[in-house]
C-alpha cells in the first residue's frame, strides 16, 4: 500500500527488543515516531539510534513516543543495542521492531524496490494522537537523518494542530508564525492579541501564540 498524509496509520502487533507490542496501545494518547533502518550493524543507523536515545528528554517533553524498525530479528537487535550504547554513549530504551517477515515494512511502504528489493529505506513517519499520519520523510540508505529537523517539524505540527497558524520557512520554536488564509485580518486581530503584522493581505505574522 502507499501511505499518504492524513491516512490513518495502520495498527500492527510486532516483536521488538522490549517484547511484543500492539502499536496503538504503545502510542496511547501520545504522538508517535516510527522510523525504519536498512539493517542492523550498519554505521549510519548506529549513529541515528544513538541520537534518538540521547534525545529521550526532548521527545518526552513533546509527549512523543519513538520506535525503530529493522528487518533483522530480535536477538540481533539486542546485540546491536550494546554496540550503539557503547559507541554513541547513550542508553537505547525505546523498542526496535524485528520485522524479519517485512509485514510492518510493507504496511508502511518502507521498502522501495528500485532502491533495494529487501532492505527498508530510511523512512520516518510522525503520527498524531488521532492516529493520523502527519509527516513522512524518506532518505536513501546512504544519508543519515537530521534529528534537529525532526524536532523542529514536530514542534510545528503540534503548534499548528492547536492554533490557526502555519510556520514559515526555517521556523524554529519561539519565532513568529503565519496566520492561515482562512481567517480574515479583522478576525485575526481579535484571535491573536499579541499583535498582527500585515505584509500582504495573505501574508500576516503574529508571535507564537503558545509562548
Amino acid at each position: 500500500m502507499s501511505l499518504r498524509l492524513g491516512d490513518t496509520a495502520p495498527n500492527f502487533q510486532a516483536k521488538t527488543s522490549l517484547g511484543e507490542i500492539d502499536f496503538y496501545k504503545f502510542l496511547g494518547d501520545s504522538w508517535g515516531i516510527l522510523f525504519s533502518h536498512p539493517a542492523d550493524y550498519t554505521p549510519v543507523c548506529t549513529t541515528e539510534l544513538g541520537m534518538t536515545a540521547l534525545l529521550k528528554d526532548e521527545f518526552a517533553k513533546r509527549n512523543t513516543k519513538v520506535l525503530a524498525l529493522s528487518v533483522d530479528p530480535v536477538d540481533k537487535h539486542l546485540s546491536w543495542i550494546g554496540d550503539i550504547n557503547e559507541t554513541q554513549h547513550c542508553a537505547v530504551e525505546f523498542p526496535i521492531i524485528a520485522d524479519d517477515d517485512k509485514k510492518v515494512s510493507l504496511l508502511y511502504d518502507f521498502i522501495h524496490p528500485n532502491a533495494s528489493a529487501t532492505a527498508t529505506v530510511r523512512s520516518l513517519v510522525i503520527i498524531g494522537p488521532d492516529k493520523k499520519v502527519k509527516l513522512i520523510i524518506t532518505y536513501p540508505a546512504s544519508t543519515g537523518r537530521n534529528f534537529v529537523e525532526v524536532l523542529r517539524v514536530l514542534d510545528s505540527l503540534q503548534l499548528t494542530a492547536d492554533y490557526s497558524v502555519a510556520t514559515p520557512v526555517n521556523w524554529k520554536e519561539g519565532e513568529d508564525v503565519i496566520v492561515v488564509p482562512s481567517i480574515s485580518t479583522e478576525d485575526a486581530q481579535k484571535k491573536f492579541p499579541k499583535g498582527l503584522k500585515v505584509v500582504k493581505p495573505y501574508l500576516r505574522y503574529t508571535p507564537q501564540p503558545n509562548k
